[in-house]
Order: structure tokens, then sequence, then C-alpha cells
């Protein structure tokens, strides 16, 4: 197709309906999926999983999209823009199942801008800020190692949505693992100043690690039928790569201290750090100002 400005391949609908921009108009990853809910198996809690899932990606997209010309080199900026919309691409899929498991088929911008802060599942790794470049790439390797370890099992999901999101979503997550893993390397094994920024970085996210491990009733209920992974199962392996990256860097993951009167699967239980209520109003604020437009 030809345009003659950017602005009309922005405007102009497709042949399929699809626009160019934002992960629309590529090929359908779940193209010929069955997208019934698998027998036996509960439509509630399979909604509720791919909320967490959903969620976790969608939140993570949108700090990752806050670096956006805050990055030290251009080319950085262009990797996290990759990297952002990679998890946004797998948040809008795994919403829009939440939607059609539980047969409310509320879509993925209902999900996205229609909660409020306690109905969102996302483990609070992805809804904190980050300090400095440093932190950022402490979290997001921990992030992408842990979901990279999920995602890897959920190939082989009883739900084909779930298993079609997992088989492409491996592909993405081992580039992000793999680029938070080498800056976390060329950091803490480069200037003094640069090392303290990385260990600042790990201090930071310390505390959040261990409810990435720490199973929800929901994960464990999927988890027997082979729907779902029990993220305690990932921990062993988690713990491995992470190890080993920070050996390259000569450094350490701190013992996590915990965040004082908050108990385990806070984010699963919708129960968030302050930042996320800052997070919402910023990524809710153009929906929530013009309810029931479209674009």
């Amino acid at each position: 197709m030809g345009f003659d400005t950017a602005y009309e391949a922005i405007s102009e609908d497709t042949d399929t309906g699809h626009r160019w921009a934002f992960g629309t108009g590529f090929t359908d990853p779940l193209a010929g999926v069955d997208t019934t809910v698998p027998p036996g198996v509960s439509g509630a809690d399979l909604a509720a999983y791919c909320l967490m899932l959903g969620d976790d990606a969608l939140i993570m997209s949108h700090r990752l999209q806050q670096w956006l010309a805050r990055a030290p080199e251009l080319e950085e900026d262009t990797a996290l823009a990759n990297i952002a919309l990679d998890l946004l691409g797998q948040a809008r899929l795994l919403l829009t199942r939440a939607g059609t498991a539980d047969g409310s088929k509320r879509s993925e911008d209902d999900y996205a801008f229609g909660r409020g802060e306690r109905d969102f599942r996302n483990v609070r790794l992805a809804e904190v800020g980050d300090a400095d470049f440093a932190g950022l790439m402490a979290r997001l390797l921990i992030f992408a190692t842990w979901r990279l370890a999920l995602l890897a099992r959920l190939r082989s999901s009883a739900d084909p949505v779930l298993a079609a999101v997992a088989a492409q979503g491996v592909k993405e997550l081992t580039y992000h693992r793999d680029y938070a893993a080498q800056w976390v390397i060329r950091l803490g094994d480069g200037t003094d100043y640069s090392r303290e920024r990385m260990r600042d970085g790990l201090v930071a996210v310390a505390s959040l690690v261990p409810e990435l491990f720490e199973p929800s009733a929901v994960e464990q209920r999927l988890a027997a039928l082979g729907v779902a992974v029990d993220p305690a199962e990932v921990r062993a392996e988690v713990d491995s790569v992470i190890d080993r990256v920070l050996a390259e860097a000569d450094l350490e993951l701190p013992q996590a201290a915990g965040l004082a009167g908050v108990s385990g699967q806070a984010g699963r239980n919708g129960v968030h750090t302050e930042a996320m209520g800052y997070l919402l109003a910023e990524l809710q604020s153009v929906a929530r100002s013009l309810p029931g437009a479209t674009w």
C-alpha cells in the first residue's frame, strides 16, 4: 500500500480493519487457535490467570515507555521501545483472552482503562519506578528472566491460547533478558560510579523478588490441570540465571528484607505500592477523560 504522507498511513484503514502501528496489522499469533475454554477448566480461573500475566506485561510496558527519550543513547531508546511494544502485544492478547474466558466479553481496553488500582493483578516488580537507567536494567533483568521461565513452560499449556501466546512471547523475552543482562554486566563491571548505581538498582528491587515465586490459589488450581505454571517451580532456574549474570558483573542480589506490612502475593491480591496509583493516573487519563471515544 502506498501513501503520500505518514499521516495517511496512520489514519487509513487496511482491508482487515487494522492499523500499521501499536501491534496491529501484523500476523495474528492466534490465527486458527481454538479459543474455547478447555473442558474441566473454570473460565473464571482462566480469566483471572490471564489477567495476572496480562497486567504484568501491560504495567511493565508502560514503565518502559516512560523511559523513551531518557535512555543514555538513541539506540537504547529504540531498544526499550521495542521491548515495551513486545510486552504490550502480549498484554493485548492476554487481556482479550480474559474477556472471552469468563464470558464477560470485556475488551482489552475495558481491562486496561476501566479498572481501579485494586482490580489489577500484576506483581509489584512491574509497577515500581526506577531511580536511573541502572535501576531499570536490574528490574528488567529479573522481570524478563522470571517471565521467560514461566512462558517457556506455558508453551505446553492445555489452553491453546496461552500456549500460542507463550510460543511467541518466549522469542521476545529471550531478547529482553539478554539485553538487560548485557547492560547489568557492562555497568557492574564498568566504572566505580556505574558499579555503585548498578548495586543500588539491585538493592531497590531485592524486596520485590520473593513475591514472584509465591503461587496464588488460582495458579495452583490451574497448574494441577496443566493450564498454568506454579511460579514456585521456576525459582531454581531463575536464581541460576540471575546468579550467572551477576557473577559476570562481580555483583550479587542482596537478601530480600520484604516490604513492611505487606504479605506474600500482594500484587496478585490487588495490593500495590504507592507508585501504582500514579502510574494508572497517567495510563488511564485520556480514556477516562473521554469515555466511549473511538480512535
